[in-house]
């Protein structure tokens, strides 16, 4: 390459070269632009998540009456999916007259049957989300809103589990290990949290606390990796249209619920407004945004920063327990989530992805060495191709020449 020009090794031609600068600078004003966009998408999640997430126990703990619920906690669930219906219609209408001329009609029954049958399979988070929800009211009954929170966390090594089986998704040996100390903050905050003298089904009060507590676990966890591969495998679609369909099959999975209750308990339940306060409304509002913020986590972003994300909110939940009803955050709790903050941070450090960047600096070095023998390939055949027409021209000049 001569004074930004490349010569063609077989028709010699001759032809402008972009430097590497000026494509190392455009590549970088353009990383530059979505990665801010990223981030900030990434910080806005967080922080709502945080907030909201930190409020939920509290809120819950506030709705009880003499340690028990007035209201059915199906029917708290119920409008809440009724809430966020609501909102995925209002969304989708805006969006609708945002279209710009020539796309394709969100509001059309075309398109509207289509997605449904694309996203079919949002019904498996939306049934494993019902039994979830109904899960969250049953352990404030053994936990204190700070403890609850904490044992929440124990979904992030569970979901890493089903990522990993499920989605494939690879993680560092440093990752696992932060994991580790997940859960290991999470047994140090849990020794002597239990409180004595209760009991639930007829059985001893640890024995109900801890299947519960692996339900609790269980099923949340597989409801955030396959609502994460629904959503994502019809990545297209628009998200306002997936959550209607979430949303309302959770509605749906939730009215059964109620249907089931009337059965059991009698006509009388079938009041879904019945035992009902201000805080009961201000938890339905509070799930409901939660819920919205989280279908932006599984398809924008990744479940592990969801779950991650919410450890964030223990902190803001056992202060704000502590203030408000006097529970006492003991030295167990301040050494437990001051693992998991350590665990958080070692979990996304840049040092728990250097064994997969040198593994992706390797492999473009062996795509550049092939690319490089490729083209030293076709450069000696190309002057093989040269010599040997060359040679082929003077033995034919020879033979015509008189001898």
């Amino acid at each position: 390459m001569n004074n930004g020009m490349i010569e063609c090794s077989v028709c010699h031609s001759k032809l402008v070269s972009p430097t590497t600068k000026s494509i190392s600078r455009a590549y970088d004003r353009h990383k530059s632009r979505v990665s801010s966009k990223y981030r900030a998408l990434n910080v806005f999640l967080v922080v709502g998540d945080c907030i909201l997430v930190g409020f939920q126990p509290i809120l819950v703990y506030m709705s009880k009456v003499d340690g028990k619920f007035n209201f059915s906690p199906i029917s708290v669930n119920f409008l809440t999916e009724i809430a966020k219906v609501f909102f995925a219609v209002v969304m989708l209408l805006i969006q609708a007259r945002n279209q710009k001329v020539g796309e394709k009609p969100l509001l059309s029954i075309s398109t509207f049957v289509q997605a449904a049958r694309n996203n079919v399979l949002l019904a498996i988070p939306a049934f494993l989300y019902a039994i979830n929800n109904y899960l969250k009211f049953i352990m404030q009954l053994y936990f204190n809103p700070a403890t609850v929170k904490m044992l929440s966390n124990l979904k992030v090594l569970v979901i890493a589990v089903l990522l990993k089986v499920i989605m494939k998704r690879r993680f560092s040996i440093i990752q696992w290990e932060a994991l580790g100390l997940l859960l290991i903050g999470i047994s140090v905050n849990q020794l002597r949290s239990l409180p004595e003298g209760s009991t639930a089904l007829g059985l001893p009060v640890t024995m109900g606390a801890y299947i519960y507590t692996s339900i609790f676990v269980t099923i949340p966890s597989l409801a955030s990796v396959y609502n994460e591969y629904a959503l994502k495998s019809q990545y297209d679609t628009s998200i306002y249209l997936q959550n209607l369909f979430l949303y309302g099959y959770g509605a749906i999975f939730n009215f059964l619920g109620i249907l089931g209750t009337v059965v059991i308990k009698g006509p009388d339940n079938f009041n879904i407004l019945q035992g009902h306060s201000k805080a009961t409304m201000l938890l339905i509002a509070n799930n409901a945004a939660q819920g919205i913020l989280s279908s932006f986590f599984f398809k924008y972003a990744d479940t592990i920063l969801k779950k991650y994300s919410s450890t964030v909110a223990t902190i803001f939940t056992g202060i704000a327990s502590a203030v408000m009803f006097g529970h006492t955050l003991t030295m167990n709790f301040v050494l437990g989530i001051s693992i998991v903050f350590i665990s958080m941070h070692q979990f996304f450090s840049p040092l728990s992805k250097v064994k997969d960047e040198q593994n992706g600096v390797l492999e473009m070095h062996d795509v550049h060495d092939k690319q490089r023998s490729k083209e030293s390939f076709i450069n000696m055949a190309a002057g093989a191709n040269e010599e040997a027409s060359h040679r082929m021209g003077l033995d034919e000049r020879e033979s015509l020449l008189p001898k």
